[in-house]
């Protein structure tokens, strides 16, 4: 191979490079991919001037630190996807028989990245290295090399080996088109070897989907310190503040003490300053862009991680009001109080969801969940039972959905869900009427959700669940439809609003909560 480079070197016509090199430094330089991606490459601006990729320091910060397994939540034009598919280029064109793609949220945006990036990057090449490495085939969405490297960009890559894969705007994807981001998870992620390399970025558009969950996995995986494997994703987050172009005149903005405090609290959790400029610019963005929109400026221009997380989607059913109970304090720590008793609120299609609730003042205190894989009743109550005794409390009511007082295919013989679960010991069992719109349902749930305090840890899976509550999109239409998607997380969802309707039944002019017949069974008149 040093025979190629030295004949490289010696037809790279030196006007070409940043400076003129002597020849037998070129030939040492040419073989280094990092010296070759910072001083050999073009990109096109922002302002659409073609310009010598020169990293940015978050660029290269991730070209130093890039492992097998990357995810990116970022702020927006952080010039992520520049760096890397520049980083993908060059091992197409300098190690033979690489295989990389990159996946796109739709065509048109495939077509973009390919011919204003990755071609765009080529065509600028020298000469030399362009007429060393030729090209076997050239399409509007791939190149083939000769020596068999083939980079493609696409919106599916199934059935393909790869040694490089980038997801861009995977985030995007699970917000808009779920089967998409499915397919991604299931067919084009495993297609890259171990050793290969693995860059999923986007912005945060919903703290629910695929994408959200690897930050969070990958996050939580950094916490604990340790080393990782070649297997596990690598945080990488990048701001707004550490961009050295996100700044404007403070003469020209005015910051009111609101967005000051908000910037004091900022710069003690990040250990440094944010300059009036900076401030400036922040606050100028959010109004003229967002139309004065914290949450948009969140999710697009994230001061953290966290941050990245609050924010709403209009998929989901409650992201509005998980991202107000995350911004009040209110997924926490709930401590039990003894004294009262713990209700039950049932959801019985599936499997069985079970949340814990207590009435504490004006407050709905959530203090547990419970989940069964498939399990029996008697299963779901000997759970119920070991937690009572193990936190010393007491039950309440157990409110069940209307389908509670129905005998279910399969189920014991004249008996119905209620039936059985007061065999098993269980008092104070309640039905909740059906609600004949459950749209109406949801409504009620988001009004009540304001006076819940939800236990972060004990209730963990069952914020995700209502995290993951989500519409049905209609990919023909490109809009979310007021149906709901049934992706295993409507049951948390179904059972939780059971104590939004039994609240809104109780607050009617003839409402309350349908108590059951004690001499309710199946043989009844």
């Amino acid at each position: 191979m040093s025979g190629d480079y030295a004949s490289l070197a010696s037809a790279i016509d030196q006007a070409e490079l940043v400076a003129p090199i002597d020849a037998a430094e070129l030939v040492k330089l040419l073989k280094d991919p990092h010296w070759r991606i910072r001083n050999m490459y073009w990109v096109s601006d922002k302002d659409g001037n073609a310009v010598r990729f020169v990293p940015w320091p978050e660029q290269d910060k991730f070209l130093n630190e890039v492992w097998y397994r990357n995810v990116i939540p970022k702020a927006r034009q952080r010039g992520f996807s520049t760096v890397v598919q520049i980083m993908m280029l060059d091992a197409c064109i300098f190690v033979p028989n690489t295989g990389a793609a990159v996946i796109a949220q739709d065509d048109q945006t495939a077509l973009t990245i390919f011919q204003k990036k990755i071609k765009f990057a080529w065509d600028r090449l020298p000469a030399a290295v362009r007429g060393m490495f030729p090209l076997k085939y050239d399409t509007k969405h791939a190149m083939d090399w000769q020596h068999g490297s083939s980079i493609t960009v696409a919106t599916s890559t199934r059935g393909t080996t790869l040694q490089y894969l980038h997801v861009s705007e995977y985030g995007k994807i699970c917000a808009k088109n779920p089967d998409h981001a499915n397919e991604i998870q299931e067919g084009a992620l495993p297609s890259v070897d171990q050793h290969g390399v693995v860059v999923v970025e986007s912005t945060v558009e919903t703290p629910y989907g695929n994408f959200s969950d690897m930050v969070k996995e990958a996050q939580a995986t950094l916490e604990t310190g340790r080393k990782l494997s070649p297997m596990d994703y690598k945080l990488h987050f990048a701001s707004w503040w550490d961009a050295d172009e996100y700044e404007t005149d403070p003469d020209l903005v005015v910051i009111s003490p609101k967005d000051n405090a908000y910037f004091h609290r900022l710069e003690g959790e990040i250990g440094r300053d944010i300059s009036p400029r900076k401030r400036a610019w922040y606050v100028a963005k959010r109004k003229n862009d967002f139309g004065g929109s914290d949450e948009k400026m969140w999710r697009q221009y994230p001061s953290t991680l966290k941050e990245a997380f609050t924010v709403s989607s209009e998929g989901l059913w409650l992201s509005t009001q998980i991202a107000e109970a995350r911004r009040d304090g209110r997924i926490c720590a709930v401590p039990l109080v003894p004294s009262l008793p713990v209700n039950t609120f049932w959801d019985l299609r599936g499997n069985k969801v079970v949340w814990m609730h207590q009435k504490v003042g004006p407050w709905d205190h959530w203090i547990d969940f419970l989940e069964s894989s498939g399990e029996p009743y008697s299963a779901v109550v000997r759970v119920m039972k070991e937690r009572a005794s193990e936190r010393n409390f007491v039950w309440g009511k157990h409110y069940l959905p209307h389908d509670g007082d129905t005998k279910h295919d399969g189920a014991e013989i004249l008996k119905t869900p209620a039936d059985m679960l007061t065999d098993l010991g269980l008092r104070d069992i309640e039905i909740v009427p059906r609600i004949l719109d459950v749209e109406v349902g949801i409504d009620q749930l988001r009004d009540d959700f304001a006076n819940y305090r939800i236990d972060e840890t004990r209730c963990k899976e069952g914020i995700k669940h209502l995290e993951g509550f989500a519409k049905v999109w209609n990919q023909r239409m490109s809009l979310f439809m007021p149906a709901i998607e049934k992706n295993g997380h409507e049951h948390a969802a179904d059972a939780i609003r059971q104590k939004a309707q039994m609240a809104h039944n109780m607050r009617g002019p003839h409402g309350r909560s349908r108590p059951r017949r004690s001499n309710k069974s199946g043989m009844a008149a």
